[in-house]
């Protein structure tokens, strides 16, 4: 008999790591799903699926993560306060999160004689490619990093692909455009600037860009992601040793997406479009928020088949519905609250 694979998931409760468990979950697989906070384990699993809770950054817990694994998936996202992904230069909590569980990771890997070297897929960023003129990304652009958050992705990414040079893993970097779509959990929450927009217009605010609109953004939808995820697993001895690009290949002006997700939430609410606004961009805007990407994904489709399945429109549909539920279940809870005299 086939020896069951055990995919250790770090990051198990993310926006993309929840995603990445449910994809997961319908294979006969063993998972070990990774996270501060317990994950749910998704209904109708056919995997048999470990929940461990754990806090990654302290000594000796990567290494019992992993301990056994004959994959792994790196979906970990260091979140300040603000609960934003955009960090500050000498965040050392960002660089502990964003680089150190890699360099623990390789560490842990490097350290075992018993097992084949694991499968390791990391989640990176396009943008760590940094500002160029090109119209289309396609994974030959030389990288030069502006933010730190790039920065550090750009460092996870060389000590993981430098281990896969020396034989310590099979890891490759899949760098990620534009994600959206449903969270998968009350711990999932998407910041990205689709779901940003669909919750202000959900609470009757005006759709704001720091641009006149025309600024363009591969989307890719979450779900999408997950499968090119798990394909990274799937084709791990054809990738290994280098990074590739997700996207869809069609870059989208941001101005029209905004346009129609207020439409959108027009048609669930029953009231009229908000108005979707140019305005001045703040202190903290970078020079990636101006800049147009497109991304040609034509390598990694040909090594692994995949491809986006969820046409936008409908993919921007069940986002929309899914903040507006959650958005009408709050207010149904509060209501009932209130209702009750404060009492649960």
């Amino acid at each position: 008999m086939t020896p069951v694979p055990t995919i250790a998931l770090l990051g198990a409760t993310g926006f993309v790591g929840s995603a990445v468990l449910r994809e997961l979950a319908a294979r006969p697989v063993r998972i070990r799903a990774v996270s501060r906070r317990p994950a749910a384990v998704p209904p109708d699993a056919r995997a048999d699926i470990e929940i461990r809770t754990a806090d990654l950054t302290e000594p000796g817990e990567i290494a019992a993560a992993v301990a056994g694994a004959d994959g792994v998936v790196v979906a970990t996202l260091y979140s300040s306060a603000t609960a934003t992904w955009r960090i500050t230069d000498g965040d050392t909590a960002a660089e502990r999160v964003n680089v150190g569980l890699v360099r623990d990771l390789v560490d842990a890997l490097a350290a075992r004689r018993d097992r084949p070297p694991a499968k390791v897929v990391f989640t990176g960023a396009a943008s760590q490619v940094g500002p160029t003129a090109k119209a289309v990304l396609d994974g030959t652009e030389p990288d030069r990093p502006a933010g730190p958050y790039d920065r550090q992705k750009l460092a996870a990414e060389r000590l993981l692909l430098d281990a896969a040079a020396r034989g310590v893993l099979r890891g490759t970097s899949l760098r990620l455009p534009t994600v959206f779509g449903p969270a998968g959990g009350p711990t999932a929450r998407d910041r990205g600037v689709v779901s940003a927009m669909a919750r202000r217009a959900l609470a009757g605010e005006p759709l704001t860009m720091w641009h006149d609109g025309t600024v363009r953004r591969d989307l890719l939808y979450v779900e999408d992601l997950a499968r090119a995820v798990v394909a990274g697993l799937d084709h791990a001895e054809a990738l290994a040793g280098r990074h590739w690009l997700l996207g869809t290949g069609v870059g989208r002006p941001l101005g029209p997406v905004f346009e129609e997700v207020a439409a959108l939430v027009a048609r669930r609410t029953g009231r009229p479009p908000v108005p979707v606004v140019s305005v001045k961009p703040p202190e903290q805007a970078e020079g990636g928020d101006f800049s147009s990407i497109t991304i040609d994904a034509s390598a990694f489709r040909s090594v692994t088949g995949w491809e986006p399945r969820v046409p936008f429109g409908e993919a921007l549909r069940r986002t929309v519905d899914h903040l507006a539920y959650a958005a009408e279940e709050a207010v149904a809870a509060v209501e009932a609250y209130e209702a009750g005299g404060g009492r649960t």
